[in-house]
C-alpha cells in the first residue's frame, strides 16, 4: 500500500567504496531495478528492501535498533538478517540481498532465497480457534502459520467482510484517496492457501472453557485446544430520538464506511457527534469530499483527555482552517430528517450524521464464560486469561505493562496486531512476554500525529518545538517519569522515544 520508493543512489551491483558505509549508517541505492537499503552493524553488512511493506514508508528515514530496522511512518519493525516483519503493522517481509566485499569495494550480488518456516515447537495444539476478524485475529492467524503451526486453524468473525485495514476506513478510504484494493488485509486466496478456515457473518453466543467449545448462533459449534478471544470493540450507540434514521451512521466496519461514502455523494451538510479520533478523522474525510461539517461534542477541547490542551487547541484550529464548525460543551438531544438539535437549544441542519462518540470493549462473551475481568479481560504477561488455553488480545485485553508497572488496556490498531502476534507464539508454547510499547497515529488532512507510550494521567506536558508550526515533541510526565511522547513532524524522534521506552530508558 502507499507509495513506492523511487530508484536513487548508486547501482549497488556495480559496487561502492566500502568506506562509504560507516557502522550504523544507512545508504539507499538499487539493485536489478529495486530500491535497496544498505547498512552495517558491527562486522555484519545487511542489504534489504528500502520500503516498508505496510504503506511504503522510507526505511532509510527510520532507525536501526540492534539487527532490526524500523519504519518512521507507523513503526513497523523488520529483521535485517531475514527481512521478516517482526512487529506490526507490516505483515509482509522485506527482501534481502547477499553482499560481498572485494578489495576495498562493497557489492550487492543477488537476492537471498526465502524458505518456509519450519515448526518451532513440538507441543503445538491440534486445533486453534480465533474469535474475531479484526487486527488481533488476523495477525494471530498469520503468525501461527508463519511459526509453522500445521494444525486446524479457524477464525470466526461476526463481520461479513474479510479482515480489512480498519484505520483507513476513517482516513484515506473515507476521504476518497485510497483505492478499494488497499482495504482488504489479504486477498481471498490467502486464507485458502494458508488453510485458514475463515467463517464470516457468524456470531459466537457462548464459550465453554471446560469443554473447550464455542457455540455459534444458529446451532453450530466448534471445538478447540487453544482459543484466542479478539472480539475488539463496539461503537457506543447513543439513545436519542432519531438515532435510527437512515441518514445516521456509526463508523466501525467496511460496510459502515461504504454507506457513509454513498451518502456523502449527495449530502451537503453533515453533523459529526463526538470529537473522538474517529469522529474528527471522519470530519476531515468528509471535508475532503466537499461536505460542510459541524462537530457537536460535550468537551471544551477536542482530544484533550488523551492529547492534552496544546494538541486539543491545535486540532480544533486545524479543523476550523479547513471549514469545520465546532459546537463544543453540548450534546445532541434529537435528530430528525433535516437537522440535529443540541442540549443548548441549537438546531443544526444536517442530511448526514456520523456518531463517533467512542467505543466499548466487546467483553460480554468473555465475562459470560467466567473469565477474570477488570474493565476488560485480565491476562498475564503472556496474554493468557484465567482459563487454561484461552488467550485474549486487542481492545479487550488488560495486561501487565512493564513500562508503567500497571495493568493497562489500549484500543489501538498496532497494539491489537502485536497482541495477536504475541498470543499466537504463546499458544505454540514459546513463552514470549508482552513488552510492547503502545503506539498509534492519527491523520487530520495533511497532518499526522504519532503517540508512543501510555499516559492515563500526567502532572505536566513538556513541549519542545512549536505545535502551531507542526514541528513539535510533547512529553507527558508523572513526576520525573516520561510516560508518553506525542510528535508532529518528527517521525524520527517518535521512533527513538519508542525504542527508549522499550529498553527501559527515558525517552
Amino acid at each position: 500500500m502507499g507509495g513506492s520508493t523511487e530508484l536513487k543512489g548508486p547501482d549497488l551491483t556495480q559496487g561502492i567504496a566500502a568506506s562509504d558505509l560507516s557502522d550504523g549508517a544507512m545508504l539507499v541505492g538499487h539493485a536489478n531495478g529495486e530500491a535497496v537499503l544498505l547498512t552495517s552493524h558491527g562486522d555484519q553488512i545487511y542489504a534489504v528492501g528500502a520500503s516498508c511493506t505496510h504503506y511504503g514508508g522510507p526505511l532509510a528515514e527510520g532507525i536501526i535498533v540492534g539487527d532490526t530496522v524500523r519504519c518512521p511512518w507507523h513503526h513497523a519493525c523488520f529483521s535485517l538478517k531475514t527481512g521478516e516483519a517482526l512487529a506490526a503493522p507490516a505483515l509482509n517481509p522485506i527482501a534481502c540481498w547477499e553482499t560481498a566485499v572485494r578489495g576495498d569495494r562493497l557489492f550487492v550480488i543477488g537476492k537471498k532465497e526465502t524458505h518456509a518456516t519450519e515448526a518451532r515447537t513440538t507441543d503445538s495444539p491440534a486445533a486453534i480457534l480465533i474469535i474475531g476478524g479484526g487486527a488481533a485475529g488476523q495477525a494471530a492467524a498469520e503468525m501461527l502459520r508463519r511459526e509453522g503451526f500445521a494444525g486446524k486453524l479457524t477464525m470466526i468473525s461476526a463481520d461479513v467482510s474479510p479482515p480489512v485495514d480498519r484505520p483507513n476506513l476513517s482516513k484515506d478510504y473515507l476521504a476518497g484517496t485510497a483505492p478499494e484494493e488497499w482495504i482488504p488485509l489479504r486477498p481471498p486466496e490467502f486464507f485458502k492457501e494458508n488453510e485458514i478456515d475463515l467463517v464470516l457473518g457468524a456470531k459466537v453466543t457462548a464459550i465453554d472453557v471446560t469443554k473447550r467449545r464455542v457455540s455459534i448462533e444458529g446451532g453450530a459449534s466448534h471445538g478447540y485446544d487453544s482459543l484466542l478471544i479478539a472480539t475488539g470493540a463496539d461503537p457506543i450507540r447513543i439513545t436519542i430520538p432519531g438515532i435510527d434514521l437512515p441518514h445516521v451512521f456509526t463508523l466501525r466496519t467496511l460496510a459502515d464506511s461504504r454507506a457513509i461514502i454513498a451518502k456523502a455523494k449527495s449530502a451537503k451538510r453533515a453533523v459529526v457527534l463526538g470529537a473522538s479520533f474517529i469522529g474528527l478523522e471522519a470530519a476531515a474525510a468528509l471535508r475532503a469530499r466537499g461536505v460542510e461539517v459541524h462537530v457537536v461534542a460535550p468537551e471544551a477541547r477536542p482530544l484533550e483527555r488523551v492529547m492534552g490542551p496544546e494538541i486539543g487547541d491545535f486540532i480544533r484550529a486545524l479543523h476550523e482552517e479547513h471549514g469545520v464548525v465546532f459546537h463544543l460543551g453540548q450534546s445532541a438531544t434529537s435528530i430528525d430528517a433535516n437537522a440535529v438539535k443540541t442540549s443548548t437549544g441549537e438546531t443544526i441542519a444536517a442530511d448526514l450524521v456520523v456518531a463517533g462518540v467512542g467505543v466499548r470493549p466487546a467483553i460480554a462473551l468473555a465475562e459470560a464464560a467466567g473469565l477474570t475481568m477488570d474493565r476488560g479481560v485480565v491476562v498475564d504477561e503472556y496474554l493468557q486469561t484465567s482459563a487454561p488455553g484461552v488467550y485474549a488480545a486487542g481492545d479487550i485485553a488488560r495486561w501487565p505493562d512493564p513500562h508503567t508497572q500497571s495493568k493497562i488496556r489500549v484500543e489501538h490498531w498496532v497494539v491489537a496486531e502485536r497482541h495477536g502476534q504475541i498470543a499466537a507464539r504463546n499458544m505454540l508454547g514459546q513463552k514470549v512476554k508482552c513488552r510492547l510499547v503502545p503506539f498509534f497515529w492519527s491523520q487530520h488532512y495533511d497532518v499526522g500525529i504519532s503517540y508512543v507510550g501510555h499516559a492515563e494521567k500526567w502532572d505536566r506536558i513538556d513541549v519542545d518545538g512549536s505545535v502551531a508550526k507542526k514541528d513539535c515533541k510533547l512529553t507527558f510526565r508523572s513526576g520525573d517519569t516520561a510516560l508518553a511522547v506525542v510528535t508532529i513532524g518528527r517521525d524520527l524522534e517518535s521512533l527513538k522515544a519508542e525504542a527508549a521506552i522499550e529498553a527501559g530508558r527515558a525517552p
